[in-house]
């Protein structure tokens, strides 16, 4: 183990951040742990902004990530209304927009992602909305109710899960995607058509190989144009066309940079003595180097990154998932999902469904609907190379845990 390291800085509120400094304070209990967010409160969980807080079931309020307590119960200092300027690597020092300077030793960069933004719907526009914090869900949230018919831009899981949310509080919805079908980047044909066919069957419109071309706003909403030729009248329009990493510290600081921070395996950038987790990085995979928006993801690649920070010398080896709430449907994935792999699905009752793909007569994904029993085990299977067939698999009288049992966890 290297020599301690003692004054530690995280930049970035979401859960990498917040993992990060949790982490390096509890592998280094005499470090002076500080992380700064640009938000006024205690860093939340955001997936609920776009189904739970939405539908007003909750406020981000009521799921800190870092407990009851918060973060100062880890021992961690947190600056809010902190947005970063820039980082000085020869002095070591982070320089704030308001002009104070805080030193480090080790730094931590878990900037996020940002929204990719449409130039027909650029950010600010009236009646246009775009969500990434619990401010952009309450304002979405007000929106809503004063709506009669939103339009969503954008068939992936953001924008399918406020589709849901507007679809449960009686605001008529149209989704428009792209794509040949929804969920194209996640899950199989069939998966996707039963979260399509939930969707048509509680009255939302889902328009798929159909781009935007223009806007234009009126008194009372908006008009879009489509690729199709024809026009959309709506009230409201969310943007859920992905997002992009939230890199430009690094680069303004001359880290390595392609489409996110660049970093090896124990997350360690270009410079030594920074560290980068979560959406933000760009890192080793098993197919070459990848950067995935997920929360797992950020949780799991934030701890690595806060430990090593404070002196540890650990590995990032992880097996990517998803998941996603809409109507009475739990939707799920975990693995690499590969082009060439062979794809089996198994024979499940009412709405539940599960798919895999194998290679190399090894699961390398799965997904499912309201299958979380099965898809924690598909995972183990998964982390464990466990040997498998595609007969067991489709075989719904096998059960998953049962090959487990098969292998010893390597």
């Amino acid at each position: 183990m290297s020599d301690p390291v003692h004054e530690i800085v995280i930049i970035g509120g979401g859960p990498a951040g917040t993992f990060a400094a949790m982490a390096a304070r509890q592998q280094n209990p005499a470090a002076i742990v500080t992380l700064l967010t640009d938000e006024p409160c205690e860093p939340y969980e955001k997936p609920p902004l776009s189904k739970a807080v939405l539908l007003g079931k909750v406020t981000a309020a009521d799921a800190p990530i870092a407990g009851p307590g918060g973060l100062s119960a880890h021992g961690v200092r947190l600056e809010r209304h902190a947005p970063c300027a820039a980082i000085d690597r020869a002095a070591r020092a982070i320089v704030l927009r308001d002009g104070r300077r805080i030193a480090y030793d080790a730094l931590v960069i878990a900037t996020g992602s940002t929204a990719r933004s449409l130039p027909q719907l650029p950010p600010g526009m009236p009646r246009v909305h775009y969500l990434r914090t619990q401010a952009d869900a309450h304002d979405l949230y007000t929106a809503l109710r004063r709506s009669r018919h939103l339009l969503v831009v954008g068939g992936g899981l953001i924008g399918l899960e406020v589709a849901a949310s507007a679809a449960e509080i009686g605001v008529a919805t149209t989704v428009l995607e792209i794509a040949p079908r929804i969920l194209a980047r996640v899950c199989d044909d069939h998966t996707a058509g039963i979260v399509h066919d939930a969707h048509r069957h509680r009255g939302v419109t889902i328009r798929t190989g159909t781009g935007l071309v223009s806007a234009v706003s009126r008194v009372d909403g908006l008009e879009i144009l489509t690729s199709a030729g024809d026009a959309i009248a709506c009230d409201l329009v969310v943007v859920g066309t992905g997002a992009a990493p939230n890199d430009r510290l690094g680069a303004d600081a001359g880290l390595a940079i392609d489409d996110g921070i660049v970093v090896d395996e124990t997350c360690r950038t270009s410079d030594p003595a920074i560290f980068a987790a979560g959406d933000v990085v760009r890192f080793p995979a098993p197919h070459g180097s990848v950067r995935l928006e997920n929360w797992r993801h950020a949780q799991d690649q934030g701890t690595v990154a806060g430990r090593n920070a404070a002196g540890a010398r650990e590995p990032y080896v992880t097996i990517p998932s998803f998941w996603s709430e809409q109507y009475d449907l739990y939707v799920q994935g975990a693995g690499w999902a590969l082009t060439a792999g062979e794809r089996v699905r198994r024979p499940l009752e009412g709405n539940s469904t599960l798919t895999f793909e194998i290679s190399a007569g090894r699961l390398v994904y799965a997904t499912g609907i309201n299958a979380q029993r099965d898809l924690a085990s598909a995972r183990r299977l998964i982390e464990r190379q466990v040997p498998v067939s595609a007969a067991a698999l489709a075989d719904p009288a096998l059960p998953l845990a049962a090959m487990l049992k098969r292998q010893p966890a390597r």
